[in-house]
């Protein structure tokens, strides 16, 4: 649905240019909930904003559905530009119109006599959980629901696609979650193709099922969202799994506690990553049943991305040399990713795949 190829924006500041997107190539799939990702300054709303031209790249193609955006006229980019609604972080509203008139606005031009647009105004509100709020002015409203006005006004001319810039941003993380439940409904009641800019990992995590990983204007990474997750390549990527499933804030703290780090001479200070069916096989039994390990649970989470339990687990495995070895053999042959965090005596490795 949307392709794009080679896609460069340079901006000019005084003598200076500002290399703002580079080389980029993306593929978004009809249906797909496709998450941009990046800190800011990463180039990731210039390249969304690419999408529908509202900025036009110094180099590079832009087709939507098979069309050219770049050769079009204006004429038949506005025509085209209805198929993209867009929202972002500040909603947007209009202050001095009713919710109802608001979203009415979006279709001032539509050709819709009065009355069918009254009905497709109220048809939104009520699919975006607002109908009681039709005589309503956005100062009365909260954060969360500034934005299901603006997604209604986003989908007043029936989009097939719905650009999404840091839309939940400016809100709480339980409305965040609210919002992206709201995000993924429409994804699948509306078959709406959706492309989210968002510098939090937890939000790709919630609704994503594709996700590219963008870093001084470039796509350093991308892939299914169960890939990314379960196997990032670059540092980056890395860093932003890590912090949104709370790996490295639960190691910080137990490698800080005197009582969690200290290890004894036959002891190791494991984390153990794995991914789908193994998170059901009953492993720490099997440690101690088959090899004699004793095993000290420090930290346990399981993730849920697009149905697949992603788990992650801090340990102290303590036992016969030889049977820890033989352990991690077994390990990784039931597709878990070892990595030994420290040793009694400070020596780190990580074992993937073989010892």
């Amino acid at each position: 649905m949307i392709d794009l190829k080679d896609i460069s924006v340079t901006f000019t500041q005084g003598n200076r240019e500002i290399h703002a997107v580079k080389n980029v190539n993306l593929k978004v799939e009809q249906g797909d909930v496709y998450g941009i990702v990046g800190y800011s300054g990463a180039g990731k709303s210039t390249l969304v904003r690419v999408i529908n031209l509202l900025q036009r790249p110094t180099s590079g193609v832009v087709e939507i559905n098979g069309t050219e955006f770049t050769t079009l006229t204006h004429k038949q980019l506005r025509a085209k530009r209805k198929s993209i609604g867009m929202i972002f972080q500040h909603f947007n509203l209009m202050k001095s119109r009713s919710i109802f008139d608001n979203v009415d606005f979006s279709l001032k031009y539509s050709g819709k006599s009065k009355q069918e647009r009254r009905q497709k105004v109220t048809e939104l509100l009520e699919l975006v959980g607002l109908s009681d709020k039709v005589d309503a002015y956005p100062s009365q409203l909260s954060g969360g629901q500034k934005q299901r006005v603006a997604i209604a006004r986003a989908l007043a001319n029936d989009p097939e696609i719905l650009l999404c810039d840091e839309a939940t941003s400016a809100l709480d993380p339980k409305t965040t979650l609210q919002i992206l439940a709201l995000l993924r409904e429409l994804n699948k009641k509306l078959g709406l193709t959706i492309v989210l800019i968002t510098h939090e990992m937890q939000v790709v995590k919630e609704i994503c099922n594709k996700v590219a990983v963008m870093e001084d204007g470039e796509v350093i990474e991308q892939g299914d969202s169960v890939q990314i997750f379960s196997s990032p390549q670059k540092p980056l990527t890395k860093d932003f799994i890590r912090t949104a499933t709370h790996i490295d804030q639960a190691l910080e703290t137990i490698l800080s506690s005197e009582s969690f780090s200290h290890l004894e001479d036959d002891e190791w200070l494991v984390e153990l990553s794995y991914v789908g069916d193994s998170t059901s096989e009953p492993l720490i039994a099997k440690l101690f049943r088959d090899y004699q390990l004793t095993t000290n649970i420090l930290y346990g989470n399981v993730e849920i991305i697009q149905d697949v339990p992603l788990g992650s687990l801090v340990v102290t495995l303590a036992g016969d040399l030889e049977q820890r070895y033989k352990a991690f053999d077994f390990l990784i042959a039931e597709g878990v990713t070892v990595n030994i965090l420290k040793k009694a005596e400070e020596h780190t490795a990580t074992i993937k795949g073989g010892i």
